[in-house]
């Protein structure tokens, strides 16, 4: 397949509109011109023969005797004669018997008053139009006829015509096609400059181009893609930056406490408390890559169907409870609304209460509360602990990656648990109550159920 650029599809679809106009002209034009000058023929004659009968039924017959084959070459020229019968001609013009003969036929077989018919002779159509007349010796009839020069003339002149026309039209029309080609090539040049910026990751200049709204609409759509990218890599730098301090730390704890092994000092009191460090920055290690891991994992749900189904609220809540229960003694939670059914994944789901109560766990005083309501149009999740309230300056980025309270961990269980909620088309919310925290999950009750 030929594969064509924007300049040459343009010229290709010129010259094809051009054809097919031409063609469609060439073909229905002629036709339904020689019709319409078929009807025009007509009607001269049946004028010409109303004409030559005076109001009171007398004809009024030509002295000159034109040839029959010279009519042809007088354009609007009507020959007339008069029958008393399909054979006998009383008065008119002269005319060659096969010709009487098929007009006297026709003339005789006429039920109508008026009657148009054509026949041909010496390779041309000869048009003829036959009036029935009523006199005291029975019936006559009046035949007036006209060659086709006039309408094969008009034929020629207009399709002459019609041709410098479109000649001239075809030459006019270069005149928008080659402004539309710069019309279009302007922007298009513009845009794909910019496309080739971005390609080299280079996304600092905008793109804004005024003028037609089409190509305004085009350019805000490609600004908000340039801004979506550059807010994707910034995060994206941010995530490495902070995955990289944050696993530094641990790392080097590992590796300066196994220095010291090596070298046979134990940092701690015995060589097992040595390994207990050594364990438990593995152990934080190991979680914050697995955090890392599932907060990219969720990136790439958006794109691949989930695996909605209809659970009981208590299914997770209550399991989430008997987990946690042991982590902290002084604290008790509570589970309620457990009866409320949820649409959605039921494993992620899982993930995202499980998230809220642990990060709960660090900041509870001796209580947390797991519940579920729903409302005519939301099912909401939500978790309270009545530890102290958020600062209202950290209210706005609780929920963003890396943003750790003063006893959190990675700074990631509350940007996974926004992001779950974002999958299931619900939103989170934070709320600093009289006596502790609420975190609100918030769900279109149609798309829970």
């Amino acid at each position: 397949m030929i594969k064509l650029n924007l300049t040459q599809r343009i010229w290709f679809s010129f010259i094809a509109i051009l054809v097919m106009v031409a063609l469609l002209i060439g073909i229905i034009y002629p036709i339904s011109l020689k019709s319409t000058l078929t009807d025009e023929t007509y009607r001269i004659i049946e004028q010409e023969q109303t004409r030559f009968a005076n109001p009171r039924g007398e004809h009024n017959i030509p002295h000159s005797e034109i040839d029959f084959i010279e009519r042809r070459e007088a354009e609007r020229s009507v020959g007339h004669l008069l029958l008393m019968n399909q054979r006998s001609t009383l008065e008119g013009d002269p005319v060659p018997n096969e010709v009487l003969l098929e007009m006297g036929e026709n003339a005789y077989n006429q039920l109508a008053r008026r009657g148009r018919y054509e026949l041909t002779y010496n390779e041309a159509t000869l048009f003829y139009v036959i009036f029935k007349i009523y006199t005291t010796n029975g019936e006559a009839y009046h035949i007036s006829y006209m060659w086709d020069t006039y309408r094969d003339q008009m034929v020629n002149r207009l399709w002459g015509r019609l041709t410098y026309i479109m000649l001239l039209a075809g030459v006019l029309s270069l005149i928008p096609a080659f402004w539309l080609k710069h019309y279009l090539r302007q922007p298009l040049a513009s845009l794909g400059n910019h496309f080739e910026q971005i390609a080299d990751r280079n996304w600092k200049e905008p793109f804004y181009w005024e003028g037609d709204p089409e190509f305004e609409k085009l350019s805000n759509q490609f600004e908000a893609m340039r801004q979506n990218l550059m807010k994707y890599d910034r995060a994206q730098k941010t995530f490495i930056q902070h995955a990289s301090h944050e696993l530094k730390t641990p790392i080097m704890v590992v590796k300066s406490y196994a220095k010291s092994v090596k070298d046979g000092i134990t940092p701690k009191d015995n060589l097992e408390q040595t390994m207990d460090v050594i364990l438990e920055e593995s152990d934080r290690m190991e979680k914050r890559v697995k955090d890392m891991l599932y907060y990219t994992k969720l990136d790439s749900m958006k794109e691949t169907p989930m695996e909605n189904e209809r659970f009981p609220f208590g299914s997770i809540a209550y399991r989430i409870e008997e987990r946690f229960r042991w982590h902290r003694e002084d604290v008790k939670i509570i589970v309620n609304g457990g009866h409320v059914n949820l649409w959605g994944d039921k494993e992620l789901m899982g993930v995202l209460v499980e998230n809220l109560v642990e990060n709960a766990l660090r900041y509870a005083k001796d209580l947390i509360e797991i519940s579920a309501k729903e409302t005519d149009d939301e099912v909401i999740i939500s978790v309270f602990n009545n530890g102290e309230n958020i600062p209202e300056n950290e209210m706005d980025h609780i929920f963003t990656p890396f943003r750790k309270g003063n006893k959190g961990q990675f700074g990631l269980g509350l940007a996974i648990v926004k992001r779950i909620c974002e999958l299931h088309k619900g939103y989170p919310n934070v709320i600093n109550v009289k006596d502790g925290i609420r975190f609100e999950m918030v769900f279109e009750k149609n798309t829970s159920e």
